[in-house]
């Protein structure tokens, strides 16, 4: 076991683990606490948020059902490109600064030298409810009131569903022919191409962008 900086963060290894040992990575017992989280706990936070911007939308906004229905589906489209984008140009971002490769080790290293640590395969709230709460600021600008909290509720939605499907391609066994090859893929970023195969729920976004790698 690695031992913990007196910053709180564990420094970038450069090694890959096989097996479900998971680090340390905060001295202070509540931090690292929240740095763990179960697979279910996405859809426990979010499900019930998902409901009341649907419920605002047609209570309040009086929105059409058709045009709820096409709005979700235009958030959760629109999660995909954001899944692409945010784990290519952020999660795999490579900083020089000892301050900023440990930030970087907290956000999305630490699942690369772990990958089959079950407690760190689906963000914890305390850094996704934030995050969210910043694209909803976004899609306040640029969308309609009429389409907005469809919009946003689609997006969440994208976003579990990417979440629980990250779990499930590193612990799940499932024998259905898409699931095999998508599993293949992400293992492929893992632990052959991780400059590659950015797409975890999809790779139409390695297609178009040139990332696909080796086949």
């Amino acid at each position: 076991m690695q031992a913990v900086l007196s910053t709180g963060a564990v420094p970038r290894k450069r090694f890959v683990s096989n097996s479900r040992e998971s680090v340390r990575m905060f001295r202070l017992g509540w931090m690292e606490a929240l740095s763990k989280v179960y697979w279910w706990v996405p859809p426990l936070v979010y499900s019930p948020l998902v409901v009341l911007l649907l419920i605002h939308a047609a209570a309040i906004e009086h929105v059409a059902p058709g045009s709820m229905a096409l709005w979700f589906v235009g958030g959760m489209l629109t999660w995909t490109p954001t899944e692409y984008v945010l784990h290519r140009w952020a999660f795999h971002y490579e900083p020089r600064a000892q301050w900023s490769q440990r930030l970087h080790f907290i956000i999305h290293g630490v699942h690369h030298d772990y990958p089959n640590d079950a407690y760190r395969l689906v963000m914890p709230p305390s850094a996704s409810l934030p995050i969210t709460m910043m694209f909803y600021g976004l899609f306040y600008l640029v969308l309609p009131a009429s389409g907005l909290q469809s919009f946003v509720a689609g997006f969440m939605s994208g976003y579990v569903a990417y979440d629980l499907m990250h779990y499930a391609l590193h612990h799940a066994s499932w024998r259905m022919p898409w699931f095999a090859w998508l599993k293949r893929n992400h293992m492929q970023h893992h632990f052959v191409e991780p400059d590659r195969r950015y797409g975890v729920s999809s790779p139409l976004w390695d297609i178009v962008l040139r990332s696909r790698g080796r086949s």
